[in-house]
């Protein structure tokens, strides 16, 4: 019966599908938390549009439920467009790792020598010790950014898609 409905309306799949892989992304990215690879800023930033489409992938299931089909259609382009944010931002995150451009100040570049001794205390205190230029691991040759990117690009392309085709069916005659 479920597989039946979303065969019927591609927005009510596509909502699905985002939400699906997106809490399982999140999950993912605890998983790695877990098992001692530790997020760097950027990864942590990286993940807020996550955060956020989570709640408007479920709202987006919710409005095909109630028949709202022009509030649906508002929620899928407002999922592409905050994918299509991540996967710029995860490019740019995977650019800093491959060393193609300079990240943030305060997770990369080099180490500046402490003059005094109390002078490296107190940056003891203070420094980042996760670097967004270093890649904690590569999948496939992806780093974990990389892979955010591609995943983000393909979310995108779902919510996209989804519009698109609820749109030819409407315009065909039944």
């Amino acid at each position: 019966m479920v597989l039946a409905s979303l065969r019927k309306d591609p927005k009510l799949a596509a909502a699905g599908a985002i939400l699906v892989v997106a809490a399982a992304t999140i999950g993912g990215a605890f998983v790695f938390e877990a098992l001692g690879y530790a997020p760097c800023d950027l990864c942590l930033k990286e993940r807020i549009p996550y955060y956020a489409a989570i709640p408007v992938a479920a709202l987006a299931l919710a409005l095909a439920a109630a028949g709202w089909r022009r509030l649906l259609a508002i929620a899928l382009l407002a999922l592409a467009l905050i994918f299509l944010a991540s996967a710029v931002f995860g490019a740019y995150h995977a650019g800093v790792e491959w060393g193609f451009w300079p990240g943030p100040a305060d997770c990369t570049g080099t180490y500046r020598k402490s003059g005094s001794t109390d002078e490296f205390l107190q940056r003891l205190q203070t420094i980042k010790v996760v670097r967004c230029d270093a890649v904690a691991i590569r999948i496939l040759g992806l780093s974990l950014a990389g892979w955010n990117a591609v995943v983000s690009a393909l979310l995108a392309a779902v919510a996209v898609m989804g519009l698109r085709m609820s749109r030819r069916r409407r315009k065909i005659p039944a």
